[in-house]
Order: structure tokens, then sequence, then C-alpha cells
């Protein structure tokens, strides 16, 4: 089974407003996104994971471990993180529902402890990777960092809230400002309603 390139919840220009532009969107999804669906379905033919589900496959190539594995594991990871980082996002300033807030507080202390924790991993992260904030299997939520494509499937988390750390998702608005654009991206760009419903689902 073969994978496809979704589209956008929403115009290349709806995040303008917020931060990150309709140029950004267009590299970002258009290129970087599709060049993920497009080498990992060459990669993915005669691998043995055909038919499987893109967690599935996620899965099943990270604990592999196998450098045959790898670029399979890199390509589809990167598309799984970017179908959720689209729909993790959002027009316009989205409120925070009182449960997750109530959630986020109990865990963190406050909503402000939170967003410089989850600042400050995307900041800490060296290199491409990603920040997140990831239900834990023993229920608690948890700010952590991954490099490259890894995510939180590949630990049994449940992803809540991702943000991209690649230079190619901010460069074009930030430049080489990440702190700016972490900052930016809790403040402007986070789709508070879709975390709160994956908290609730988690």
């Amino acid at each position: 089974m073969a994978f496809d390139l979704p589209d956008l919840p929403y115009a290349h220009n709806a995040l303008a407003d917020g931060g990150m532009s309709e140029e950004t969107l267009k590299f970002h999804h258009d290129i970087h996104h599709k060049a993920y669906v497009d080498n990992g379905n060459k990669l993915l033919e005669g691998s043995g994971h055909e038919g499987k589900s893109l967690e599935e496959i996620v899965k099943a190539t990270y604990a592999s471990g196998t450098v045959a594995q790898s670029g399979l594991f890199n390509n589809m990871s990167q598309l799984w993180n970017h179908n959720q980082f689209w729909e993790m996002m959002g027009p316009g300033s989205s409120a925070m529902p009182s449960e997750l807030e109530a959630r986020i507080t109990d865990a963190f202390g406050s909503v402000d402890e939170f967003k410089s924790q989850f600042s400050a991993a995307g900041a800490g992260q060296f290199g491409s990777g990603w920040c997140w904030l990831v239900v834990d299997t023993d229920g608690t939520l948890k700010v952590t960092k991954t490099e490259n494509g890894v995510n939180p499937l590949c630990f049994d988390q449940t992803a809540l809230l991702g943000c991209d750390v690649w230079e190619h998702s901010y460069y074009i608005d930030f430049r080489n400002k990440r702190p700016a654009y972490l900052t930016n991206f809790l403040d402007n760009l986070v789709n508070w309603e879709n975390v709160a419903e994956r908290l609730s689902k988690a």
C-alpha cells in the first residue's frame, strides 16, 4: 500500500498572521513533506512491510535497528511526524480548553512552565529533530525531544503536541532564531483544541 501526501487542513497562507508564511508552507509541505512520501514509498517496495499501517511501519523499523531498515524508518517517521504537525496548528488564536489546561498545570505547575520546558527542549535539541508534549506509558504528561525523525511512537508514548525544529521549518521566517520560532509556535500557531482532543483519546 503506497502512502499519499495529505492536503494541508488549511490554505498555504492561512498561518501567515500567526508567523508561518505561505512560502514556508509551500516549501515545507509541498517539497519536504512530499519527499518523505515519495522516498518512503520507494523504500517500502520489497521491504516486507507492505500492507502495514504507517504507525506499524514506524514502530517495526525503529525496533529493528538495522541499517537496511533505517532509510525506510527515516522517511516513514517523518511522514507521520508531518501528518501530525499540520493538524496540531491552525489559523487564528486558539484558547486552551480548561481540561487540557488543568492537566498541564497539574503536570508542570503552570502553563507558562510547560511552555518554558517545551521551548527549552526544542532549543536544546542539537541539530535536527522535534520537541513533544506526550502522554507517557505511565499516563503522565511529559516534555521530550527526539533527534532527526524519531517520534513518540518509538517509545509507546502518545503525541499530544510536536514542533519540528529542523531548519527547513523555520529558516525562511526566523532565520537561525529557533527560540523565537518556538515561542511563536506556542503563542500563535498551536491548535489547542486538537491537543485536547488527542489527550481525550489517550
